[in-house]
């Protein structure tokens, strides 16, 4: 698109949550602006255009992201340091931890009206060192009825020197009036084996470690990236994974609230690497059960546990936990109240566990 200076004006590249869709939004961005391109189409990475780029300077480059408010402004530049912090540390966009960085980690971040209204001004002045502006927009699911109505006209007849460039984990949920108006783009997941080069090689992560990870992820990086991190607090999570299911044994609902108490406590997006964790075990639990020790990935402590406990999670409640943990998941994702998803879990826990112990053998 770029070589032959045919680039839609909206340019939407969809995919699967950490596939680096960001990344290579900027990257062709940065191509884009550069002034000179090596032959085999890469941007140069030495002009000034570029290194601008590398160091998120670039004067014709807009980032417009979700925030949270400061005082009763909602602008991204009020957040760009955060911003480019969280660009370097986490490249493939893990928007579990942006909140975090926003100073709340139970925000759910927004793109406002303000931000529609900011970015309007700044287009409205021609390119000053290229031939285009660029907005490189990430989440525009996550832009209100008020602000994509106040972007609709910039995004249907765009100055002739203006492009967005958009992300999306979620196209479902952008708004049809702005998806209508993209040229969509696909981005794929990775395959394990290419999850492997990038732990090695991007977060000098141990082959073998990252070989585990990436067999999990389903092709997700920063899914990869929890399942390692996770590594580092696996003896809690494998405490706080005990004593639900052995709670749940014995049906006892006191002691479950508590334990519903000490896993909020660890905060959202631990709670979210714990019911990651969950997950895990539970898989591990129905292949040992099936009686495919050889393609288990359990540590000896975790080993331990599962010989007793694997027989009770088989075909007749296997599905329904691992539903349950997803929504879990999904519903701290989305900030409802800890405490809550909890102890609504260990009690229908119960239910799960007692069919899988009365499952007929």
């Amino acid at each position: 698109m770029a070589d032959t200076g045919h680039i839609p004006h909206a340019l939407l590249l969809e995919g699967p949550a950490g596939v680096g869709k960001f990344a290579l939004a900027r990257a062709f961005a940065q191509y884009i602006h550069c002034t000179d391109r090596t032959p085999d189409g890469d941007s140069c990475g030495r002009c000034p255009s570029c290194l601008q780029h590398q160091s998120f300077n670039n004067i014709d480059t807009f980032y417009t992201f979700p925030v949270v408010k400061r005082g009763t402004a909602g602008l991204s530049t009020d957040w760009l340091p955060e911003f480019r912090q969280f660009l370097t540390d986490s490249p493939f966009m893990d928007s579990d931890r942006w909140p975090s960085l926003l100073g709340n980690v139970n925000a759910q971040p927004l793109i406002y009206v303000e931000e529609a209204s900011a970015l309007v001004s700044r287009l409205n002045v021609a390119a000053r060192q290229s031939a285009y502006k660029i907005v490189l927009l990430w989440q525009p699911e996550r832009l209100g009825e008020a602000t994509a109505n106040k972007l609709l006209k910039l995004i249907e007849e765009p100055y002739s020197d203006t492009l967005f460039i958009m992300t999306s984990d979620n196209p479902e949920a952008i708004l049809p009036t702005i998806y209508s108006r993209t040229q969509r783009i696909s981005v794929r997941a990775y395959s394990p084996a290419e999850i492997v080069d990038i732990l090695s090689s991007q977060f000098a992560i141990d082959r073998e470690s990252a070989t585990i990870a990436a067999d999990l992820a389903d092709g997700n990086v920063n899914a990869a990236l929890r399942m390692v991190s996770v590594d580092k607090d696996k003896s809690r999570y494998l405490d706080l994974f005990m004593s639900l299911m052995r709670l749940a044994w014995t049906r006892k609902v006191k002691e479950l609230r508590d334990w519903s108490n000490d896993v909020a406590a660890q905060g959202r997006e631990d709670s979210i690497r714990f019911y990651d964790y969950c997950a895990r075990m539970i898989r591990e639990n129905f292949i040992l059960n099936l009686g495919h020790a050889d393609l288990n990935m359990l540590t000896d402590e975790e080993l331990t546990f599962s010989r007793r406990f694997s027989p009770y999670i088989n075909i007749y409640n296997v599905e329904d936990i691992f539903r349950l943990l997803t929504e879990a998941r999904n519903d701290v994702a989305r900030n409802t109240n800890g405490k809550i998803v909890a102890f609504d879990l260990a009690i229908k826990m119960i239910l799960l566990i007692k069919r899988g112990v009365e499952a007929p053998k």
